[in-house]
C-alpha cells in the first residue's frame, strides 16, 4: 500500500470519529437556555475530545510526512493507533452523559493513554523501517512530550476515584501541552532540503 493510501484511510476514519462524537449530544426539546444546560458536560466532553482528535491528526500528518515507504508493520501499528482513536466517542460519550463520574473517567483516561502508546508504537515502527538516522528519528530527539504524557495520564485514571476535578484538569493540562505547535519534523525536513541530506 502507497503512503497516499494510508494517509487517505486515516483521515477518513478520523472524520468519522469527529462525526459520531458529535452525533452524541442530543438536540434539546426546548428552546430556552435550561433545556441546553443538562447538555453541558456533553459539550465540554465533545470539546476536550474535539481537541485531542485534531492534535492526533495533526501530528500523523507530519509524521507520516517522513515516512517514504509503507511496511505491513506501518500498517498494523497504524491500525492499532485507530483502534483506540475509534473509542473516543464511546468514552467521550460515556464520561459526558455521567458528569464526569469517577469510572467514565477513569475509562477516559485509560484512552487516552492507550492512544498515545499506540501512537509511541506507530513512531518506533516506522522509525525502525528507517534507521536511527531518518528525519522522523532525528525530529522526535528524547520527545520528552511523549514520554511525559503517558506518566500524567496514569496521575490522571489514580485521581479520578480520589479528585475528580484534578483528573480533568491534568486531561485538559496534557491537550494544552499538545497545542502548542510542535515544529521538530517540519524544522528537520526544511534542514534535510535545504542541505540536500537525506529523507530516508
Amino acid at each position: 500500500m502507497g503512503k497516499s493510501r494510508l494517509e487517505a484511510f486515516s483521515d477518513g476514519v478520523i472524520a468519522i470519529i469527529i462525526t459520531i462524537m458529535v452525533l452524541e449530544m442530543k438536540v434539546p426539546h426546548g428552546s430556552s437556555f435550561a433545556e441546553l444546560s443538562p447538555l453541558l458536560p456533553v459539550f465540554l466532553s465533545y470539546v476536550l475530545s474535539f481537541v485531542y482528535v485534531g492534535i492526533y491528526w495533526n501530528n500523523h500528518h507530519h509524521m507520516l510526512q517522513t515516512c517514504n515507504r509503507v511496511t505491513a508493520g506501518i500498517l498494523w501499528a497504524n491500525l492499532h493507533l485507530l483502534f483506540w482513536l475509534s473509542l473516543f466517542p464511546f468514552a467521550t460519550g460515556w464520561m459526558g452523559e455521567n458528569h464526569f463520574a469517577a469510572l467514565p473517567s477513569a475509562v477516559y483516561g485509560s484512552v487516552l493513554l492507550a492512544a498515545a502508546l499506540a501512537y509511541w508504537v506507530l513512531q518506533q515502527t516506522i522509525i525502525a523501517g528507517q534507521g536511527p538516522g531518518s528525519v522522523l528519528a532525528r525530529a522526535v530527539g528524547i520527545d520528552w512530550k511523549g514520554k511525559l504524557s503517558p506518566v500524567l495520564y496514569l496521575c490522571a485514571i489514580v485521581s479520578t476515584f480520589f479528585l475528580p476535578w484534578m483528573a480533568q484538569a491534568i486531561f485538559v493540562a496534557v491537550a494544552i501541552l499538545w497545542l502548542v505547535p510542535d515544529r521538530r519534523i517540519e524544522r528537520t525536513l526544511k534542514h534535510d532540503v535545504s542541505t540536500g541530506g537525506s529523507r530516508t
